[in-house]
């Protein structure tokens, strides 16, 4: 529940009013009409922009306008003051007795901050898609931690997320996989294989796929042509990557619903790639012609010569984009249309792609496929995850122990826990370079965010175990604590905590419709900020502490606040997926 959706809506009847009073046209959209706290505090609690949006339809200058509103929003009890600003801001400060209310609201309601904004419509959310060649690594861990609290975010404001990973299994990849398995397939027979050659895969994760194929196999593959054990031996590598990248993602308590393999859209029971060039001919949107050389920076796709081409320029693509190799295969892009296709036919029309930095340029040309396929009824939203750099106490950190040549998400995990690797992955804009250095995730101080969220309801719950030691009678259930006298919180810190907590269903909310899961981290590290200097207030002045021996009543009011706060921050947490700790060791 939005407790500042009753003062939107008296703005809404302002505009009603001056409407019916000929101010404003009876037909003028309001669309577009905000009510949001202000980013300085001292603008007061709330502000919108009704007088600037109604302007041009009134006719008036926007300050001239919202003298006219501005009486009308005033009328409701529980607004203080209002004013105009700058161009025509109309700034609400809202009266003392409102803020009680709000902690009445958190503690009464189930799930604090939930929404149905969603209405239970279908989104589709992949993630990770890591080509299945070996251990997730540290940058797979970024988007795989992104995608997932992006679909708890979703899944918490009302729509109906299915988690999906796209399996690479029908490129070369696989094949040097297949190859790089075999290797140690002959390996664990008692051949010495020397060096790995170049181009097959190194790492010593592939040995137990060797030791298994030695044993269910026995020497029988090595008498087998290439096309006959090929086959054989990538359908075990796959089936072990794929359960080492889902144990893997386990250890950050990621899962998925769907393993969408690559190879069943040209190798199934029906060809749909093929199915969705001929969907696009069908279009007028598939021609035969030729490439100009890209400028700058040479296209992987260009070549030189006549080929099958997607008119993507049509719909917003930088050059159009071709379907099928010099050597007769698919391109990637024509089995990236039939996944996103096939996605549409499932009732997806709200699709999310979670992609690392190297695909930056798939953007443009998916956005162009699923606009073309979907007659504009599909919506994909491309998230790009940008690079993370690892350091150790400021110094960069590249080997890994495991797999020679990269960290893997695993040791990172094993090293400094699940909890603080989701929150710093989530503690920054996704198409923003993150900086991870162990040293600072596990450092127990301000600077450290995940620490300060999880100390702040770490401090929260001691709160609510120790206040019976004072008070045995005064239990911290949340629903008699919401018929506390919490009038009497009127220090400016109290109200600072309860002005943020007041915040969280618009937030989420917003942070849900912009797929932009950073913006819980942020507020939680505020909320943990406010709540920590009420803290602090309390041990420079007796009178405001938590537990006043003196004033049972005050002392319920406080424990009150103290447990809205603690749920507001495992709510927030909760969607990251990071554990609310009880107690900090």
């Amino acid at each position: 529940m939005d407790v500042f959706a009753g003062f939107h809506g008296r703005v809404l009847a302002a505009v009603q009013q001056l409407k019916h009073d000929g101010v404003v046209p009876h037909d003028t959209s309001i669309e577009g009409i905000t009510l949001e706290p202000p980013k300085d505090a001292s603008h007061g609690d709330l502000a919108t922009n009704a007088a600037m949006v109604l302007a041009k339809a009134a006719g008036k200058l926007p300050r001239a306008l919202a003298e006219r509103i501005a009486p009308l929003i005033a009328a409701d009890r529980h607004v203080e003051k209002v004013e105009i600003a700058g161009p025509g801001f109309i700034n609400l400060t809202l009266a003392p007795a409102f803020w009680p209310s709000v902690l009445r609201v958190v503690l009464d309601q189930g799930a604090y901050g939930q929404s149905t904004i969603g209405k239970g419509e279908a989104v589709n959310v992949e993630y990770v898609s890591a080509n299945p060649t070996g251990p997730m690594h540290v940058g797979h861990c970024r988007g795989a931690v992104f995608g997932d609290a992006l679909a708890n975010l979703l899944a918490f404001t009302g729509f109906a997320v299915t988690r999906e990973y796209y399996v690479n299994d029908a490129g070369t990849q696989v094949d040097a996989l297949a190859r790089s398995a075999y290797l140690r397939y002959r390996e664990a027979l008692g051949e010495d294989i020397g060096q790995i050659p170049e181009g097959l895969y190194p790492g010593d994760y592939l040995k137990p796929v060797g030791q298994k194929l030695a044993h269910q196999h026995g020497s029988e593959l090595l008498s087998l042509p290439e096309e006959a054990w090929l086959p054989i031996v990538r359908a075990a590598a796959l089936r072990a990557m794929l359960a080492m990248i889902e144990d893997d993602l386990a250890s950050l308590g990621i899962r998925h619903d769907v393993f969408f393999s690559e190879r069943s859209l040209s190798q199934g029971p029906r060809d749909e790639v093929a199915e969705t060039i001929n969907d696009l001919k069908a279009r007028g949107l598939i021609y035969r012609g030729r490439l100009p050389p890209p400028k700058g920076k040479v296209d992987e796709d260009w070549e030189d010569r006549e080929q099958l081409l997607f008119r993507s320029t049509q719909f917003g693509d930088d050059m159009d984009r071709p379907l099928v190799k010099s050597d007769g295969s698919y391109a990637y892009f024509a089995a990236d249309i039939a996944y996103h296709r096939d996605k549409f036919r499932r009732g997806f029309k709200t699709m999310i792609d979670v992609l690392g930095a190297d695909h930056s340029g798939h953007v443009k040309r998916m956005k162009a496929a699923v606009a073309a396929l979907t007659g504009g009824e599909g919506h994909l939203d491309i998230k790009i995850c940008q690079l993370v750099r690892l350091f150790r106490a400021g110094e960069p950190v590249k080997m890994s122990k495991r797999a020679g040549t990269f960290v893997t998400l695993r040791e990172v995990v094993d090293e400094v826990g699940a909890g603080p690797v989701r929150f710093m992955m989530l503690y920054r804009k996704n198409d923003a370079p993150l900086d991870f250095d162990f040293a600072k995730v596990t450092e127990q101080s301000r600077d450290n965010p995940v620490f300060y969220v999880q100390y702040a309801h770490a401090r929260a719950s001691s709160v609510l175990r120790n206040v019976r030691e004072t008070f045995p009678d005064l239990g911290p259930e949340e629903g008699s604590l919401a018929e506390s006298d919490l009038s009497r919180l009127s220090d400016e810190a109290e109200v600072a905590v309860i002005r943020r907590i007041a915040q969280f269903p618009r937030l989420v909310e917003a942070a849900a419709m912009a797929h932009e899961p950073h913006r819980i981290g942020f507020y939680l590290y505020d909320l943990a900020g406010d709540f920590h200097g009420l803290w602090n207030r309390g041990k420079d002045l007796p009178q405001l502490r938590f537990i006043y021996e003196s004033d049972r009543e005050l002392t319920r009011a406080r424990v009150a606040l103290v447990a809205a706060t603690k749920r507001v921050l495992a709510s927030g947490l909760g969607i990251l997926g990071v554990e609310a700790l009880h107690e900090l060791h």
